[in-house]
Protein backbone atom coordinates (compact mmCIF):
# COMPACT_ATOMS: atom_id res chain seq x y z
CA UNK A 1 0.00 0.00 0.00
CA UNK A 2 2.87 2.47 1.22
CA UNK A 3 5.06 1.54 -1.84
CA UNK A 4 2.31 2.76 -5.09
CA UNK A 5 2.17 6.59 -3.33
CA UNK A 6 6.07 6.33 -2.53
CA UNK A 7 7.43 5.99 -6.05
CA UNK A 8 4.71 8.42 -7.46
CA UNK A 9 6.12 10.93 -5.07
CA UNK A 10 9.82 9.95 -5.65
CA UNK A 11 9.15 9.79 -9.71
CA UNK A 12 7.29 13.32 -10.30
CA UNK A 13 9.62 15.07 -7.22
CA UNK A 14 12.31 14.00 -9.69
CA UNK A 15 10.39 15.64 -12.48
CA UNK A 16 9.26 18.81 -10.56
CA UNK A 17 13.33 19.21 -9.26
CA UNK A 18 14.64 19.98 -12.86
CA UNK A 19 11.43 21.48 -14.30
CA UNK A 20 13.09 24.97 -14.89
CA UNK A 21 15.99 22.73 -16.72
CA UNK A 22 13.32 21.00 -18.84
CA UNK A 23 10.40 22.80 -21.32
CA UNK A 24 8.87 20.21 -21.84
CA UNK A 25 7.82 20.22 -17.79
CA UNK A 26 7.39 24.15 -17.60
CA UNK A 27 8.19 26.21 -20.12
CA UNK A 28 11.31 28.81 -19.74
CA UNK A 29 10.16 32.58 -19.08
CA UNK A 30 10.34 35.16 -21.88
CA UNK A 31 11.60 37.95 -21.73
CA UNK A 32 9.73 41.12 -22.97
CA UNK A 33 10.39 45.04 -22.13
CA UNK A 34 11.23 45.47 -19.06
CA UNK A 35 9.11 48.29 -16.69
CA UNK A 36 6.38 49.00 -14.87
CA UNK A 37 3.22 46.77 -16.81
CA UNK A 38 1.19 48.83 -18.84
CA UNK A 39 -1.55 46.78 -20.88
CA UNK A 40 -4.79 46.27 -19.36
CA UNK A 41 -6.74 43.38 -17.65
CA UNK A 42 -9.18 43.90 -21.24
CA UNK A 43 -6.09 43.52 -23.29
CA UNK A 44 -4.97 40.62 -21.53
CA UNK A 45 -8.35 39.02 -22.24
CA UNK A 46 -8.17 40.09 -25.61
CA UNK A 47 -4.89 38.52 -26.79
CA UNK A 48 -5.57 35.57 -24.59
CA UNK A 49 -9.16 34.96 -26.43
CA UNK A 50 -6.63 35.59 -30.02
CA UNK A 51 -4.85 32.36 -29.34
CA UNK A 52 -6.78 28.86 -30.24
CA UNK A 53 -4.98 26.57 -27.88
CA UNK A 54 -5.52 28.43 -24.63
CA UNK A 55 -9.32 28.22 -25.73
CA UNK A 56 -10.35 31.12 -23.67
CA UNK A 57 -13.73 33.05 -24.14
CA UNK A 58 -14.03 34.68 -20.80
CA UNK A 59 -12.25 34.87 -17.44
CA UNK A 60 -13.53 31.77 -16.17
CA UNK A 61 -11.08 29.81 -18.51
CA UNK A 62 -8.00 31.54 -17.26
CA UNK A 63 -6.51 30.15 -14.24
CA UNK A 64 -4.28 32.43 -13.46
CA UNK A 65 -1.81 36.00 -14.27
CA UNK A 66 1.98 35.50 -13.20
CA UNK A 67 2.94 39.56 -13.73
CA UNK A 68 6.92 39.32 -14.04
CA UNK A 69 8.01 43.12 -13.87
CA UNK A 70 11.80 42.51 -13.81
CA UNK A 71 11.52 40.07 -16.99
CA UNK A 72 8.65 42.44 -18.61
CA UNK A 73 6.58 39.30 -18.96
CA UNK A 74 3.18 38.25 -18.18
CA UNK A 75 2.42 34.58 -17.64
CA UNK A 76 -1.33 33.45 -18.38
CA UNK A 77 -2.21 30.07 -17.67
CA UNK A 78 -5.36 28.58 -19.24
CA UNK A 79 -7.64 25.77 -17.27
CA UNK A 80 -6.48 23.62 -19.95
CA UNK A 81 -3.04 24.07 -19.02
CA UNK A 82 -1.69 25.80 -22.07
CA UNK A 83 0.21 29.05 -21.01
CA UNK A 84 1.02 32.11 -22.91
CA UNK A 85 3.75 34.84 -22.45
CA UNK A 86 2.45 38.50 -23.19
CA UNK A 87 5.25 41.50 -23.39
CA UNK A 88 4.03 43.37 -20.16
CA UNK A 89 4.51 46.69 -22.11
CA UNK A 90 3.20 45.71 -25.58
CA UNK A 91 0.39 43.01 -25.20
CA UNK A 92 2.66 41.03 -27.99
CA UNK A 93 2.42 37.31 -27.56
CA UNK A 94 6.39 36.14 -26.45
CA UNK A 95 5.05 32.39 -26.51
CA UNK A 96 2.61 29.43 -26.20
CA UNK A 97 3.72 26.32 -24.47
CA UNK A 98 1.65 23.72 -23.17
CA UNK A 99 2.43 23.76 -18.91
CA UNK A 100 3.19 20.16 -17.68
CA UNK A 101 4.16 20.86 -14.24
CA UNK A 102 0.98 21.99 -12.80
CA UNK A 103 -0.23 18.22 -13.40
CA UNK A 104 3.05 16.64 -12.18
CA UNK A 105 2.16 18.93 -8.61
CA UNK A 106 -1.08 17.25 -8.87
CA UNK A 107 -0.06 14.16 -9.27
CA UNK A 108 2.50 15.04 -6.53
CA UNK A 109 0.66 15.36 -3.75
CA UNK A 110 -1.82 13.15 -5.27
CA UNK A 111 -5.23 15.57 -5.43
CA UNK A 112 -5.07 14.40 -8.94
CA UNK A 113 -6.13 10.97 -8.62
CA UNK A 114 -9.07 12.10 -6.07
CA UNK A 115 -9.41 14.83 -3.25
CA UNK A 116 -9.27 12.46 -0.73
CA UNK A 117 -6.54 10.39 -1.63
CA UNK A 118 -4.41 13.82 -1.00
CA UNK A 119 -5.06 13.31 2.61
CA UNK A 120 -6.11 9.92 3.26
CA UNK A 121 -3.41 7.89 0.88
CA UNK A 122 -0.35 10.06 0.17
CA UNK A 123 -0.13 12.00 3.96
CA UNK A 124 -0.29 8.21 5.97
CA UNK A 125 2.46 7.24 3.07
CA UNK A 126 4.76 10.08 3.62
CA UNK A 127 4.21 9.54 7.11
CA UNK A 128 5.02 5.90 7.42
CA UNK A 129 7.80 6.89 5.23
CA UNK A 130 9.30 9.75 7.49
CA UNK A 131 9.26 6.92 10.35
CA UNK A 132 10.71 4.61 7.98
CA UNK A 133 13.52 6.89 7.24
CA UNK A 134 14.14 7.90 11.34
CA UNK A 135 14.17 4.41 12.29
CA UNK A 136 16.54 3.52 9.62
CA UNK A 137 18.55 6.24 10.75
CA UNK A 138 18.79 5.46 14.50
CA UNK A 139 19.70 1.71 13.19
CA UNK A 140 22.43 2.77 11.18
CA UNK A 141 24.13 5.33 14.19
CA UNK A 142 23.84 2.42 16.62
CA UNK A 143 25.16 -0.15 14.12
CA UNK A 144 28.53 2.23 13.23
CA UNK A 145 28.50 3.31 16.92
CA UNK A 146 28.90 -0.75 17.56
CA UNK A 147 31.14 -1.02 15.36
CA UNK A 148 33.18 2.14 15.56
CA UNK A 149 33.26 0.46 19.84
CA UNK A 150 34.06 -2.76 18.89
CA UNK A 151 36.84 -1.49 16.34
CA UNK A 152 38.22 0.72 18.94
CA UNK A 153 38.24 -2.09 22.07
CA UNK A 154 40.12 -3.83 19.26
CA UNK A 155 43.09 -1.72 18.75
CA UNK A 156 43.45 -1.21 22.47
CA UNK A 157 43.72 -5.16 23.42
CA UNK A 158 46.19 -5.26 20.50
CA UNK A 159 48.17 -2.32 21.95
Amino acid sequence: MILVPCVIVIGSGLLLQVKKQFEWVQPATQKGQTGSPSIHFEQILHVAKSIPELEVSSWQQIDRLDVRPNKGVIKLVAANSWEAQIDAQSGAVLQIAYRRSDTIEAIHDGSWFAEWAKLWLFLPAAILLFFMWCSGSVLLYTTLKSKFKKRQLRRTREQ
